[in-house]
């Protein structure tokens, strides 16, 4: 199948880019912080009956299957916690990343089960969404500093970006349901 460089975009960012608003207002905040609590019981509805080969169904040419998708999740969503946490303890620190693409083809990353993966992802949102909203103003204020984009990340908008993040491949294992193999 030959594709556009648009149309592959379109596979890639299903729902766009994340683009931070110039002003965040609590209504906003308060939406990001839903779709983030509600990113485990989504994944879940979509995933909790495929098969071994629609677990390994890709979301465009070249991408990652469903099962390193859920995989991703926990993995990053375990980082962005961590990073949260550090954000808030220290004075704007410098965070470490780490090479997504590596990271999803490590064993733990490759496997059909994904029921670890699941349960990841159920905890650590359970403890993340507790954690978001005990956040006071000045909290959301607290930056960390991000080495590869070479800026500080305020937590108001880091929620939105993993609230993007979350929908972003929510997006991605439709789209691979969907599409059913044809990449």
């Amino acid at each position: 199948m030959i594709m556009t460089e648009q149309a592959l975009e379109k596979l890639k960012y299903p729902n766009g880019q994340f683009i931070r608003p110039e002003a965040i207002k609590d209504s906003t905040i308060n939406s990001w912080i839903s779709d983030i609590e509600s990113l485990p019981a989504s994944v879940e509805s979509l995933v909790k009956n495929l098969s071994t080969a629609e677990l390994n169904l890709p979301y465009r040419p070249n991408g990652w299957n469903i099962k390193q998708v859920v995989h991703h999740l926990s993995d990053s969503h375990m980082n962005a916690f961590i990073r949260f946490k550090l954000a808030l303890t220290e004075d704007s620190p410098i965070i470490k990343p780490y090479m997504e693409d590596r990271w999803a083809n490590l064993e733990d990353g490759t496997k059909d089960d994904i029921s670890d993966s699941l349960n990841l992802l159920k905890s650590l949102h359970s403890k993340w969404f507790k954690l978001l909203k005990t956040l006071t103003k000045e909290d959301l204020k607290v930056a960390y500093i991000h080495p590869e984009h070479g800026r500080r990340f305020q937590l108001d908008e880091v929620i939105g970006l993993y609230a993007w993040h979350s929908n972003h491949h929510l997006a991605h294992i439709n789209q691979a349901l969907e599409h059913q193999g044809k990449f």
